[in-house]
């Protein structure tokens, strides 16, 4: 079922096609699907070009900074010539160049509680690649309110995480699924370390932001099992490799938005 793909894209996602599970269906669904990157930094970069190179049909590019010289150790979707050029511009740029059959919608806006629910609506999934938790909260339970899954990767130093979210639907057991605050129920006290203050290694950014290129382009095509109550840890200073399983809190809670924005929702 290759119909509604042009012969050009027919040989550009070749090697899609051939594959048992993606084939010509699954090309389609990607065609079709409309994602949310939040944030085109170092996480961004590889979620971006991979998701890109895939096919997704609509990519939306969330962020409100600017290229800078220190983002290109391994904000490798940027360039040298970008710098000083807001980010989504800069990620659009590689985008049309990579792939020109991907429509983009930029937001170079900081998502706040006026504005994440208008930004949510227009996406089938949503995928975090942001560095702090304010952000991370905000966009784990408007994603949770809104009913949109939620792929969310974090990374410092040599180490990183990646979890896949769907708290509103059942798991294989007909339980309620975790939600983010089953991880981490509240934003942490004081203030933690970013990767502007102890570092990070750029290649650890590539390996996290790849994986969570994958979580989507499964949740997009179907394939396989994604990590739905299973957090991925990797350390790549010791090259190790773990998945901790957690489950629903009995206390965690349905987000509920704030009335301007259930009013956008609905």
């Amino acid at each position: 079922m290759t119909s509604s793909l042009s012969q050009d894209e027919v040989r550009r996602y070749s090697r899609h096609l051939l594959l048992r599970d993606v084939g010509g269906p699954g090309q389609q669904k990607l065609k079709a699907a409309r994602v949310l990157c939040v944030g085109a930094g170092g996480l961004g970069s590889p979620i971006i070009e991979y998701l890109a190179a895939a096919g997704v049909g609509t990519l939306g590019l969330v962020d409100d900074d600017v290229v800078s010289l220190s983002n290109l150790q391994r904000q490798v979707v940027h360039s040298t010539a970008n710098i000083d050029k807001l980010k989504v511009e800069s990620a659009a740029e590689r985008i049309a160049a990579l792939n020109p059959n991907v429509a983009v919608e930029l937001f170079p806006v900081r998502l706040d509680g006026e504005n994440i629910a208008d930004i949510f609506n227009g996406f089938d999934i949503v995928v975090d690649g942001t560095d702090n938790f304010p952000t991370r909260f905000l966009v784990a339970d408007t994603a949770y309110a809104l009913r949109k899954p939620l792929v969310t990767a974090a990374v410092q130093e040599f180490y990183g995480s990646l979890t896949t979210l769907q708290p509103y639907l059942p798991d294989e057991n007909g339980a309620p699924s975790p939600s983010w605050r089953c991880l981490m129920p509240h934003e942490p006290e004081g203030e933690v370390p970013t990767c502007s203050q102890v570092g990070i290694l750029g290649a650890v950014v590539g390996v996290l932001g790849t994986l969570a290129a994958c979580e989507v382009l499964k949740l997009i095509t179907g394939v396989g099992k994604p990590l739905i109550g299973r957090l991925l840890m990797v350390d790549i200073r010791d090259m190790k490799v773990d998945t901790i399983g957690y489950r629903r809190r009995p206390d965690t809670v349905v987000p509920v938005l704030p009335s301007r924005q259930a009013a956008a929702a609905t």
